[in-house]
């Protein structure tokens, strides 16, 4: 910079500093941008007047957005969800936006004989379910047991709702034979690769302190997978169709057990990137509504896409395995001991 002057120089350096912080701005501008996602759950050009979807734990986050999207197609939405006032409160709102009636019914997926009851008052008051969504979930708690002793995790994510399923399969059926082809749409996690079934201890109860909050996790989201495989086929000849999601890294109340100081710098970095509830909730949507996937059940899915999940849940005789002790575990099925 021999002959420039002090302010000629101060110039450039400032220059090159501007220059450094837009280009670092388009680049955080361009990776948010793709880390949200495509909207194509919400673009579905479909027309749900006159069909009833149940979505759990739709009360917040994607299921809320879910619930709210599904609204405005014309559906008849039925929330359930554990916490009634939340739900009540979230219900009004999206009825009130879309002029569409959106009711609540009470579950607690830690407890089946809560989702017993939820299932029942269902099956009582209403002539068929045209799309059925396993939203709810929970992720990383302390060493919890549902009220049926199981680990709180798995017991909820995955058994709570294979009860819930099999339970409403009859009022699907029903949707099947009124011309609709019915959906159940289970919300699993890509957190499934690093998952494996415990089988000797499901519940980690055998040997104490072996509880990990991380494992049991992707152990429940692995179990969602593999149970979409397995009833996909089991209800093929009822014209009911399967599917299983990731549905992104969002920014719900989902991540509330993470914490620490560790956690908290990275949740407070990721916020600025990772999705919100609207971008989470869009792959749910495609699953759920999108024409064009309507020969396909059993698959896994992420950002609007079909992807390959894990090996370890295409596995058909783990499936089958992990489908007989879930029958056994929620008391569909007599022991044969």
């Amino acid at each position: 910079m021999e002959g420039l002057s002090g302010v000629e120089i101060a110039g450039i350096v400032i220059g090159a500093i501007i220059g450094g912080i837009l280009l670092l701005a388009l680049i955080f501008y361009g990776l948010r941008i793709w880390l949200r996602g495509p909207t194509k759950g919400s673009d579905a050009k479909v027309d749900l007047k006159n069909k009833v979807v149940v979505i759990t734990g739709s009360n917040t986050g994607i299921g809320k957005i879910t619930a709210h999207e599904i609204s405005k197609k014309g559906a008849r939405v039925i929330m359930l969800c554990r916490n009634i006032e939340k739900a009540e409160a979230a219900a009004s709102e999206i009825s009130n936006d879309t002029g569409n009636p959106v009711d609540v019914i009470k579950l607690d997926l830690s407890s089946l004989t809560s989702v017993r009851e939820c299932a029942q008052i269902l099956l009582d008051n209403e002539e068929r379910i045209d799309i059925l969504i396993n939203n709810a979930g929970i992720m990383t708690c302390p060493e919890w047991k549902t009220y049926d002793g199981l680990e709180m995790q798995i017991g909820t994510n995955h058994f709570g709702h294979f009860l819930l399923t099999e339970l409403l399969i009859p009022l699907l059926r029903k949707s099947s034979s009124s011309g609709f082809t019915p959906r159940i749409v289970i919300v699993s996690s890509s957190a499934h690769q690093g998952g494996s079934i415990n089988w000797d201890d499901i519940h980690f109860q055998k040997t104490p302190g072996s509880y990990n909050k991380i494992k049991a996790y992707c152990q429940s989201k692995l179990a969602n997978v593999m149970h979409a495989a397995e009833l996909a086929r089991r209800v093929e000849n009822f014209g009911i169709r399967v599917y299983s999601l990731h549905p992104g890294v969002i920014d719900t109340e989902l991540t509330r057990h993470l914490t620490g100081p560790f956690f908290a710098c990275l949740c407070g970095f990721t916020k600025l990137l990772i999705k919100t509830p609207f971008y989470g909730a869009q792959t749910t949507l495609y699953c759920a509504l999108e024409p064009t996937l309507e020969n396909e059940s059993g698959k896994y899915y992420s950002d609007c896409k079909k992807k390959n999940p894990t090996r370890k849940a295409q596995n058909e005789d783990d499936q089958k395995r992990l489908w007989d002790i879930s029958e056994e575990v929620v008391g569909l099925k007599i022991p044969l001991n």
